[in-house]
């Protein structure tokens, strides 16, 4: 059971993952002071000191050893890291920086929470539609349980997703939602996590085959397209998350983009165009762009937290099920 925050201390903040995402949450933390950063898991092992998480000695340690596991104090190896991480006392939040393989893992995730009569908020930046509806189907078990979730809350689903929302209160009618991201990374492995669930929306793929993919396999791909990935017509959650918060039907929402692996510079502007009919029977479209000059960490990692902090305050009033990206406002973290 989460242990509730005294007011004067910084909210106790877990992160589940400790891949680029996962370590870019750890020193976006690190530089606010209502948040603190007290225990984090991987594959091989877990971290917890409630006075906090060093990011710089984290990161370090897991280069060279493979596991926060071997962090002194407060490691552990395990083999099962998630369960045991969910009972250690203190942790108010946790950011879900896993990944979605197969497409089931993140709600099965969120049940080991259930299971283990956690309290407290849940953060993902969650991408496929399938894996939302999921969690659709844990809200009542989540209101039961006193835990706030908030799903979609990366950069698409999230940012993006919040700024079409938005932006539809200009019209009567949403007749198309586009959303284009363009990813530039130095180094595919720095994010093998999220590369292999860009691969699973390619033509020919799907979850369980990018899962089943070797780093050597992977590698191959990209030297086929010269390191980039060239998605379309996307299963993505914006869709649904869009349907739910009742701005259109997901068939009028599409997302697609371009991954670049091997340098990064963005290969083209992330934008959402957002085109509809106002009352005065005009057509207009609306566009929302990202500075190309932001990271993917920075637009996933800054929501995200953003989000957290709204969570909490939820949580505090008593408010728990799931709620989305497109119906919560994030909240600035000091």
């Amino acid at each position: 059971m989460a242990q509730e925050p005294d007011g004067n201390k910084p909210l106790a903040l877990g992160i589940l993952g400790y891949g680029g995402l996962g370590q870019a949450m750890a020193q976006l933390v690190a530089r606010r002071q209502s948040v603190r950063w007290v225990a984090v898991a991987d594959r091989k092992g877990y971290g917890v000191h409630p006075d906090g998480l060093n990011p710089l000695s984290c990161q370090r340690v897991y280069q060279e050893r493979g596991s926060v596991g071997y962090l002194e104090p407060g490691g552990v190896l395990s083999e099962t890291s998630l369960a045991e991480i969910i009972p250690q006392p203190g942790v108010n939040a946790y950011f879900l920086a896993l990944p979605n393989l197969p497409n089931t893992f993140i709600a099965s995730v969120v049940q080991q929470f259930l299971a283990q009569g956690w309290r407290g908020v849940l953060v993902d930046a969650i991408k496929r539609t399938s894996a939302v509806e999921q969690l659709c189907n844990l809200k009542p078990a989540l209101v039961a349980g006193g835990i706030t979730y908030l799903t979609g809350c990366g950069a698409t689903p999230g940012l993006l997703t919040a700024a079409a929302a938005l932006a539809a209160h200009s019209f009567e009618e949403i007749l198309q939602i586009t959303i284009t991201f363009g990813v530039g990374i130095a180094n595919w492995e720095a994010y093998r996590a999220t590369i292999r669930e860009d691969i699973a929306h390619l033509p020919g793929y799907d979850p369980a085959q990018a899962q089943a993919m070797s780093d050597g396999d992977i590698e191959a791909l990209l030297a086929q397209t010269d390191g980039k990935l060239y998605l379309e017509n996307m299963e993505h959650a914006d869709d649904v998350i869009l349907e739910l918060a009742g701005i259109c039907p997901r068939q009028r929402v599409t997302v697609g983009g371009v991954v670049d692996t091997r340098n990064p510079r963005k290969p083209l502007s992330t934008n959402v165009q957002i085109t509809g009919r106002t009352f005065e029977n005009k057509i207009a479209t609306h566009t929302f762009t990202l500075g190309d000059e932001t990271s993917m960490a920075a637009n996933v990692c800054g929501p995200a937290l953003g989000y957290l902090q709204a969570g909490w305050q939820l949580h505090q009033q008593g408010h728990f099920g799931l709620f989305t990206c497109a119906e919560v406002m994030p909240r600035w973290v000091s």
